[in-house]
């Protein structure tokens, strides 16, 4: 390669390399790395937002806090249609869950309390 065009193309390389490192910014960026699948439903309410993800038969869901900070009392369940609720509960300061369950290609649902708030996004088929 010549010596003119190394250096331009080493710039654009370290460039996307700290694109691929650092990654977007963004405030899901942490819910979206934490479940697999495609998003299908954010329910957003007082006090934070309930995450829903459907991919290869699984779903997942997390509540992630609209102002993180302190720890506060968070939970989230998610359930498939027949099947028993899978949950977590817990103090945290940002995201309750994830939560994964099998769901096949049955209807699920989620549910979140963040400190008071809640949300439920029925049943998604």
């Amino acid at each position: 390669m010549d010596r003119k065009l190394l250096g331009p193309a080493l710039a654009v390389l370290a460039a996307a390399g700290g694109f691929v490192v650092f990654g977007p910014a963004g405030g899901s960026a942490d819910a979206a790395a934490a479940c697999a699948g495609r998003p299908v439903k954010a329910v957003a309410f007082s006090t934070g937002e309930l995450r829903l993800y459907k991919g290869n038969g699984y779903a997942c869901a997390v509540a992630a806090a609209k102002n993180p900070g302190p720890r506060r009392q968070m939970s989230v369940t998610v359930q498939a249609r027949g099947g028993a609720p899978a949950g977590d509960s817990g103090s945290y300061t940002k995201l309750a869950g994830p939560i994964t369950v099998h769901s096949g290609n049955r209807c699920v649902r989620a549910t979140a309390a963040i400190a008071g708030g809640s949300a439920d996004t029925g049943w998604v088929c």
